[in-house]
């Protein structure tokens, strides 16, 4: 995707957001147990700001939130971190340094796309605390967001990390698993012991696991944002410890 049209997709999420989470601040989230609207409103808030930290001081600041940040109103704080992330991106190009967590993109290209895909998986969350409709996500968006939870995230943080998913997959046999986003975008993954691998493309060979549906599907499954059951079915083929597996990877992989 090209940075603007991701500009563009945050723009609209967010505004969706923030039109879902200004009233019933005190529903729960069904997506993010423990969490009110007012929770998930403070925490995007708190993301702007951070990420528009990180790029202006050239480093993510630490510790964070700042405990001044309790004092504000959920909603006065996701307003002023939105204003802080466009105003940052307006003042940079793409290419330009930025600190970031993942070693191969110290770029504030990452932000774009990063904040553009936590936003549309919020805004989901937030639709679905307040009881509207869920806004179809774009196939494009769904299919990137797809690829940056499996290779940004998953891929990663198993290579950089690899303790958290010791208990995961220590004892793993060694598994494939295909997923497939609509008719022309899949992925091919490969874990192990110490391994979880991206190749794209359906690749040759059969699968332990088999993941398809829409890709607006398939992006709410793999982020545990089903709810609604929005974009279609998803169709899952292969033993549930296999599954589990995968999930178990993503999960640990995203907090």
């Amino acid at each position: 995707m090209e940075y603007t049209r991701f500009l563009d997709c945050l723009a609209a999420d967010h505004d969706r957001l923030r039109a879902a989470v200004g009233a019933d601040a005190d529903a729960p989230v069904p997506t993010c147990p423990g969490w009110t609207v007012a929770d998930l409103t403070r925490h995007v808030g708190e993301v702007y700001l951070h990420k528009t930290a990180a790029m202006r001081d050239g480093v993510e600041p630490r510790p964070w939130p700042p405990e001044e940040f309790a004092r504000e109103a959920p909603t006065a704080l996701l307003d002023r971190g939105y204003t802080a992330l466009r105003a940052e991106f307006a003042t940079r190009a793409p290419g330009d340094p930025a600190a970031t967590w993942y070693g191969p993109d110290q770029s504030v290209g990452f932000w774009i796309r990063r904040m553009a895909q936590e936003t549309v998986v919020h805004r989901i969350d937030a639709e679905l605390a307040t009881g509207r409709p869920v806004t179809a996500v774009p196939d494009d968006l769904a299919v990137d967001g797809i690829d940056e939870l499996l290779k940004v995230f998953a891929a990663y943080a198993v290579a950089e990390w690899g303790d958290y998913f010791t208990g995961i997959l220590d004892g793993s046999p060694g598994r494939t698993f295909l997923v497939r986003a609509g008719d022309d975008a899949a992925w091919r993954v490969r874990t192990g012991p110490g391994e979880f691998t991206v190749t794209d493309g359906a690749g040759d060979g059969t699968a332990d696991v088999r993941l398809s549906g829409s890709p607006e599907s398939v992006l709410r499954s793999l982020w545990n944002r089903a709810g609604d059951g929005g974009g279609g079915a998803v169709r899952v083929e292969g033993a549930p410890e296999a599954v589990a597996e995968l999930r178990r990877c993503l999960v640990v992989a995203t907090q």
